[in-house]
């Protein structure tokens, strides 16, 4: 569950955006000439135009259980739609940071892309996203799910772990407690760097 949300700077409430396309054709106009510009004014307005939504910039997002932080959420910008199942979504880049029971950085996890349903409680991520173990080990795939209340992680596109000695591991998709150990890897194959010592 989400149980502090903390905004760094510039909160927008609620906008409704039939009071907003006035603003949106002059922003059009006033941006005409810078292309990345022009992009977000057309990002916005193809947000269906009858949904009430919150956008927040600079934004962390903390997730507990039982009172104690699991996770920390950082991202540019947070754009919650007020739906019959709300969601969250990050648009522009996600960086997770789960802890231990002793407050102890355990993995990051960071994306292009985020989405966060409320009534899940499960985190979606997608585009080149990155798990950094404190190990050095390393999965990276187009797209990751957390279920915050099955306790897993999974995917259904092809992934890649490499381990700290070189070692790499691909798969079509996998399953992992909330740890990111017990992995089931469907398809495993991949190379591993063995010692002499170990016999070989």
């Amino acid at each position: 569950m989400i149980t502090k949300i903390i905004h760094s700077y510039s909160y927008i409430p609620t906008i409704t955006l039939p009071n907003v396309m006035v603003g949106l054709f002059l922003a059009l106009i006033f941006f005409s000439s810078c292309e990345n510009d022009l992009k977000e004014v057309e990002r916005i307005a193809n947000i269906d135009a009858e949904e009430p939504i919150d956008i927040s910039y600079g934004v962390s997002v903390l997730y507990s259980d039982s009172a104690v932080v699991k996770a920390k959420l950082i991202s540019t910008e947070m754009i919650k739609h007020n739906v019959d199942s709300p969601f969250y979504e990050f648009p522009k880049d996600v960086l997770l940071i789960f802890y231990d029971k002793d407050k102890k950085e355990e993995r990051r996890v960071t994306s292009k892309y985020g989405l966060y349903f409320e009534k899940k409680n499960l985190v979606e991520l997608r585009h080149d996203v990155v798990v950094t173990m404190a190990d050095g080990t390393i999965f990276k795939s187009e797209e990751l799910f957390w279920d915050n209340d099955k306790r897993i992680f999974y995917n259904k596109l092809p992934l890649t772990i490499t381990s700290p000695d070189g070692s790499m591991l691909e798969g079509n998709y996998f399953e992992a407690d909330e740890n990111f150990d017990n992995r089931k890897i469907n398809g495993a194959r991949g190379v591993y760097n063995v010692k002499e010592e170990d016999g070989f």
